[in-house]
């Protein structure tokens, strides 16, 4: 598949990134480099797929009118066309993303006004000239959102426009439930779970079982696995394996899952095959993990 843009429906955050080198001490001080950035899943990978070459990269999200110039602002200057609801009662969402030692990071999220995008913030003319929509698995934790990612879903269906889904947060995928999920996920053509995601949407130990199994509801399935790489799969069946890109020194592993993500499709709208769109991808996830913060430089 070639051509068209790409339109991620999704996530705009301000991060809140916190690097400690030893545990947090319960009750009173622990050093820390703290660092406030843009972030959410939906607008880095909107990022990344302009940072791997995507010229027409379009996002739709709700801000909190406190920041939306500054994410604008940002967004514009990476390339990406903003789309965004200014909400006048909520404050954009906000993470704070504690990240170790090891590079791994905990999320303390407060969904603010990005679960709040509303079916009234949508318009099918968003799909005009588009090749790919992708949507971003954190909007389907809430009502008002999960209606409009269904509704965005169902337009690009009708339209033959294919169409992705990342599922976003193990966490809150457990609170949904799995069978919620993959009712809303039923028709998408791409699903981009990681390890943990993937063997919690189908009860499986193994990711390459995990991923199969999941391949049997939806057409391609790429599962990320960290410093391993990723694997695609296909109609039941594990189809490619696909090797990371070896980092000496990773500082945060905040953003690796949308940088591939973003890599992925973008190298698939300029007709790479998914073995090759995944390989751009582990290069983009490995690019991700050696800076601070979500987004591409």
């Amino acid at each position: 598949m070639s051509g068209g843009g790409l339109l991620v429906v999704g996530d705009v955050v301000t991060d809140v990134v916190v690097r400690h080198t030893t545990a947090p001490a319960r009750g009173t001080d622990t050093a820390a480099r703290i660092r406030t950035l843009p972030g959410g899943a939906g607008a880095n990978v909107a990022c990344w797929a302009a940072r791997r070459g995507c010229r027409d990269v379009r996002l739709l999200a709700r801000v909190g009118a406190d920041s939306a110039a500054w994410h604008r602002d940002v967004l514009h200057r990476a390339g990406v066309r903003a789309e965004l609801a200014v909400d006048e009662d909520a404050p954009t969402a906000t993470v704070v993303a504690l990240v170790d030692a090891d590079a791994e990071r905990t999320f303390l999220t407060d969904s603010g006004a990005a679960l709040r995008l509303s079916p009234a913030d949508w318009t099918p003319s968003l799909l005009d000239g588009i090749g790919h929509l992708h949507v971003s698995g954190y909007l389907l934790f809430a009502p008002a959102s999960r209606a409009t990612a269904l509704l965005a879903l169902r337009e690009a269906r009708r339209r033959g426009i294919p169409t992705s889904v990342d599922p976003a947060s193990a966490g809150f995928l457990a609170e949904l439930g799995v069978d919620r999920f993959l009712a809303a996920v039923e028709n998408v053509d791409l699903l981009l779970p990681n390890a943990d995601e993937a063997r919690l949407l189908t009860g499986l130990p193994e990711p390459a079982e995990a991923a199969a199994e999941l391949s049997r509801r939806i057409p391609t399935v790429a599962v990320t696995l960290g410093e391993r790489g990723a694997l695609l799969a296909a109609s039941g069946t594990v189809i490619s394996r696909v090797a990371a890109v070896p980092v000496r020194a990773p500082v945060d592993s905040t953003g690796a899952g949308d940088a591939f993500t973003g890599g992925f499709l973008a190298a698939r709208l300029a007709g790479a095959s998914d073995t090759e769109a995944a390989a751009a991808a582990c290069r983009s996830g490995a690019e991700a993990v050696v800076r601070v913060g979500a987004r591409p430089a």
